[in-house]
């Protein structure tokens, strides 16, 4: 299985990872500690939230402050608009803040939220059977 692991840069290792258990990540004990923590999203998905300094030793670029700048954008996928519905819920309950609104647009249904640290998570849920096939218009 090929699996994706996304590194980010927190402020607070266990303030970060209360937020992403809020919105429905899993925390791997086995591969966190006191600078890291594991949150899994699915069995191929797996978040890696690293303190500054430890961070720091994957690159020698700067780390990007994200309440600042836009260093990039994650998209999550729902089954369900209820299920988009509910993470936004869950992150602005949690410390994250709405980066752009729930928005309705015919077969896909999503918005975004930052986390506390500034990272963006779009969220989408697409129906399929509502989308125009290629070459018609939407």
């Amino acid at each position: 299985m090929r699996m994706i692991f996304i590194n980010l840069p927190v402020g607070d290792v266990t303030r970060a990872t209360a937020f992403y258990e809020a919105i429905g990540f899993e925390k791997n004990a086995d591969f966190s500690n006191d600078v890291a923590s594991a949150m899994r999203w699915s069995e191929a998905i797996s978040v890696m939230l690293l303190d500054h300094g430890f961070y720091a030793t994957f690159t020698d670029k700067p780390i990007a402050d994200t309440h600042q700048v836009s260093a990039a954008l994650f998209c999550l996928s729902f089954d369900d608009r209820a299920a988009v519905d509910a993470i936004h819920a869950a992150a602005r309950s949690a410390g994250g803040k709405e980066a752009r609104p729930i928005a309705d647009q015919h077969f896909m249904y999503g918005g975004a939220f930052e986390d506390p640290d500034g990272h963006i998570w779009e969220t989408v849920h697409m129906d399929m059977s509502a989308a125009a096939p290629a070459g018609e218009a939407a």
